[in-house]
């Protein structure tokens, strides 16, 4: 009966952090790379984004292939970027799973670092599969 009751008491404490993500999950999901603009201090994934897409345009235009650049991780936070963008495919060496395209800050407020952040890239039709 004793291990019974300590469960429950165990259940007890749990319960307020698990309201409290129940409570936030419809605002946790409403969060959008749409939300994320640049600000004064911030560089906004949205444009990081679309710098993304702008630099897969130009290499789809060239015949390089049939890519989409995707949402970069929403966890990123980088400094507002003082130059323009410099973009490029992440070279092989950063061991990055899949492609990606590098967008590059060289030079941002003091006293931040200049920043690189990988966009992953899909394709716009799925390949053929490769035959034996």
């Amino acid at each position: 009966m004793r291990k019974r009751a300590a469960g429950g008491r165990r259940f007890l404490t749990l319960l307020p952090p698990l309201a409290l993500l129940a409570a936030s999950a419809p605002c946790l999901a409403s969060w959008s790379i749409e939300d994320a603009r640049s600000t004064a201090e911030i560089h906004g994934l949205y444009e990081i984004r679309e710098e993304a897409r702008r630099f897969v345009a130009r290499e789809n235009a060239t015949g390089q292939g049939d890519w989409i650049a995707l949402d970069p991780n929403l966890k990123i936070l980088v400094a507002r970027c003082a130059v323009p963008l410099k973009t490029q495919w992440t070279p092989r060496s950063y061991g990055m799973t899949g492609r990606n395209v590098m967008v590059s800050c060289a030079q941002v407020a003091l006293p931040h670092k200049p920043w690189n952040v990988h966009v992953p890239v899909g394709r716009t039709s799925p390949r053929p599969p490769a035959s034996r």
